[in-house]
C-alpha cells in the first residue's frame, strides 16, 4: 500500500495480540481537536505519544478530560496484568488505553501506533490534511514472558550513543523490554570508569581490526574505538526507562578481558606472560589472556562495579563468565597457590570462586548476578541466574536446580548467524537461521515441569558484532528476524510446528513498511540488495541444521 494511505486494518499487528474484537464498521478519527487525557502513572506514555504521533501527524494533542469525546485517554486498571493492556477505539469517545501498570499503557500505545499505519513511524507529516483514521475495535493483550530481550555487543564494534538510543526505540516498537549491553571484551572497553581512566584511554581503542572471520587475510588499518561517558550511560538508561526497557550491563570476567589487561597489566597472569606487551585485541575468537585470581583483581572489579551500580538501576548485572581458557592458570604459581589455599578441586573451581565472590558482592548491594551458562561449571551460587547460550542444556540444568534462566541458545537466536544459504549473504557466519526458523523457536524446553519452567524468566536474541562494523550491517542481521523473535517472546503461540507462519508473513508485509519508515536497513525477503553484499569478505558458514542441544 502507498505510504501516504492509512488503512490500518490491512497491516496486522506484530507481535500478535492476545485477542482482537473487530475491526467493526465504525471509524475513529484523530485530528487537531483530539485531546490527550493522561491519568497519574501514565505521564511517560503521554509524553511519548505527543513526541511521536504528534510529530508524525502534526497533532497537538492538548490535555483533556477522559469523559470528553474525541479524546485519547490513558489510565491504569489494576485488574489487568502489570504489562497487560486494553485498547478500545470507538467513534463515540475516541481511543482508551488502560494498562495494569505504566508499562502496560506504553505497550498499548505501541499497538495504537501500528494501527495508524506506516506514516505513524515517520518524524513529520507526509500529508498534513489527510485524516488520521483507525477502525473501531477492542484489543486485550499482555506478554507471555517478563524478560523479552536483545543483546547489543558494542565491545567488538562500538555503536555511538545515538545508535543505542535508536535501538532502544526499535526494541520498544516491538514490545521488547530488556537491552543487554555488552560493554567490555578483549576488543574494547566501552564504559567510563572514573577511578581507572586507562580502561577507556587505552582499553577503549584498538590499532586495527580484522575484516570478516578471524581466518580472513583482510585488515582495516584504521584505529577503532569509543566509549560511553557516565552522562552518556545516564541518558541511555533514562531514555530506556521512559520506554519501560531495562538496560542490563555486562562487565566480562574472568575471560574476555584483554582490553582491561592492556590498560592495567597487573590484572593479568604476570607470572606466565609479559602482560605489559598486550594490546587491545584486533581479531576474533577465544582469547587465552584472562584475569589473574588475585585480591588486587577482585578489588579492581569491585571498584568498577561500584560505578556500574551507580549508573544502572537494573536488578541484574551480567558478569559474563564464558569462554575462559584455563591454560594460564594451570601454568601460574599464583593461581595454583590460590587453588590450594581455597582447597579447590581444579581450575574450574577457581572460575566458580570468581563468580561466587561477585555473586555475594552484588547480593550484599541488593542486585542479582547473571552470567553465561559456563558459570554452572564448578558449582553455581544460590542466587545467580543463567543466560543459556550454548544450547538448551545449561538452562535446563539451571532450572532443574532452582535457578532462574534466560533462554538465548546460539543455534536458534544468535542474530550474527546467516539468514540464508545463498553465497550472496554478507560475511556468512554460523548456521542458517531464517525468519521462519526464528518464528518457530520455543524458549521453554518440553522436559521442564511446570515448576521448573517457571524459572524461565524469558528469552533474548543476541547480536554479536564481530562482522557487523556499521549500523547498516547491524540492521541487516537483526531485522526482520527481531520481529519474529518479538512475537515469540510476547505472544502465546502454539507449539512450533503448529504456528501459522503464513499469517505471520502476511502481517510482515505491512511491517516492512513500518521498518522502511523508521529507516531500518533490514534484509529484504528476496535477499540482500546490491549494496548490502560484502563480496570477498570471508565468513564461517556451518552447513546443515543446528544441533538441538
Amino acid at each position: 500500500m502507498p505510504d501516504t494511505d492509512i488503512h490500518p486494518e490491512q497491516a496486522g499487528l506484530i507481535p500478535a495480540p492476545l485477542s482482537v474484537d473487530g475491526p467493526h464498521p465504525g471509524t475513529v478519527q484523530l485530528g487537531a481537536d483530539t485531546a490527550l487525557a493522561a491519568a497519574p502513572g501514565t505521564e511517560d506514555t503521554a509524553r511519548w505519544l505527543r513526541a511521536t504521533l504528534g510529530a508524525a501527524f502534526g497533532l497537538p494533542l492538548p490535555p483533556g478530560s477522559p469523559e470528553a469525546a474525541d479524546t485519547l485517554s490513558l489510565a491504569l486498571d489494576p485488574a489487568l496484568p502489570a504489562e497487560g493492556y486494553r485498547l478500545e477505539a470507538d467513534a463515540r469517545w475516541g481511543v482508551r488505553i488502560a494498562g495494569g501498570g505504566p508499562a502496560g499503557v506504553f505497550w498499548g500505545a505501541q499497538t495504537l501506533r501500528q494501527l495508524l499505519g506506516p506514516p505513524a513511524f515517520r518524524r513529520a507529516p507526509l500529508a498534513p490534511d489527510r485524516p488520521v483514521l483507525l477502525p473501531e475495535l477492542t484489543i486485550e493483550d499482555g506478554p507471555r514472558f517478563g524478560w523479552r530481550g536483545m543483546l547489543l555487543d558494542v565491545a567488538r564494534h562500538f555503536l555511538p550513543k545515538d545508535g543505542v538510543l535508536r535501538y532502544i526505540d526499535l526494541l520498544a516498537a516491538h514490545k521488547l523490554n530488556v537491552l543487554h549491553l555488552h560493554l567490555t571484551d578483549d576488543q574494547g572497553w566501552r564504559i567510563e570508569i572514573a577511578r581507572y581512566p586507562e580502561l577507556t584511554a587505552t582499553g577503549g581503542w584498538r590499532e586495527r581490526t580484522k575484516i570478516g572471520h578471524r581466518a580472513s587475510p583482510l585488515w582495516d588499518d584504521r584505529p577503532h574505538g569509543g566509549y560511553y561517558t557516565h552522562d552518556d550511560i545516564r541518558e541511555i538508561v533514562a531514555y530506556a526507562a521512559q520506554r519501560h526497557i531495562t538496560v542490563v550491563p555486562e562487565i566480562d570476567i574472568p575471560g574476555h578481558s584483554q582490553a582491561a589487561i592492556a590498560a592495567y597489566p597487573e590484572l593479568g597472569n604476570t607470572d606466565v606472560i609479559d602482560t605489559t606487551s598486550l594490546k587491545v585485541w584486533d581479531t576474533w575468537g577465544v582469547n587465552p589472556n584472562v584475569l589473574a585470581p588475585t585480591d588486587n583483581t577482585l578489588r579492581f572489579y569491585e571498584h568498577v562495579l561500584e560505578e556500574v551500580l551507580d549508573l544502572f538501576p537494573s536488578p541484574f548485572v551480567h558478569i559474563g563468565g564464558d569462554e575462559c581458557p584455563k591454560d594460564q592458570w594451570r601454568a601460574s604459581a599464583t593461581a595454583q597457590a590460590r587453588i590450594a589455599a581455597l582447597a579447590l578441586a581444579d581450575e574450574d573451581g577457581l572460575q566458580s570462586w570468581f563468580i561466587r565472590h561477585f555473586d555475594r558482592w552484588l547480593a550484599d548491594r541488593g542486585r542479582r548476578l547473571i552470567g553465561w551458562d559456563e558459570i554452572l561449571e564448578g558449582g553455581l551460587a544460590d542466587g545467580a541466574a543463567v543466560s543459556s547460550w550454548r544450547g538448551y542444556a545449561g538452562g535446563v540444568a539451571a532450572a532443574k536446580a532452582g535457578h532462574d534462566v534466560v533462554m538465548c541458545p546460539e543455534q536458534q537466536v544468535y542474530l550474527d548467524h546467516r539468514q540464508h544459504p545463498s553465497p550472496d549473504e554478507p560475511v556468512p557466519i554460523g548456521y542458517v537461521r531464517t525468519l521462519e526458523d526464528v518464528y518457530r523457536f520455543e524458549p521453554v524446553p518440553p522436559e521442564l515441569t511446570a515448576d521448573q519452567a517457571a524459572h524461565v524468566l524469558g528469552t533474548q536474541a543476541n547480536a554479536w558484532t564481530e562482522v557487523m562494523d556499521t549500523q547498516a550491517r547491524l540492521d541487516y542481521q537483526v531485522f526482520p528476524r527481531l520481529a519474529a523473535f518479538a512475537e515469540v517472546a510476547w505472544s502465546r503461540l502454539p507449539a512450533p510446528a503448529d504456528r501459522d507462519y503464513r499469517d505471520f508473513t502476511r502481517r510482515m508485509a505491512g511491517h516492512y513498511a513500518r521498518l522502511d519508515a523508521l529507516g531500518v536497513d533490514y534484509r529484504p525477503p528476496g535477499g540482500p540488495r546490491p549494496w548490502q553484499k560484502r563480496p570477498g569478505v570471508l565468513g564461517r558458514p556451518i552447513d546443515g541444521a543446528p544441533p538441538n542441544v
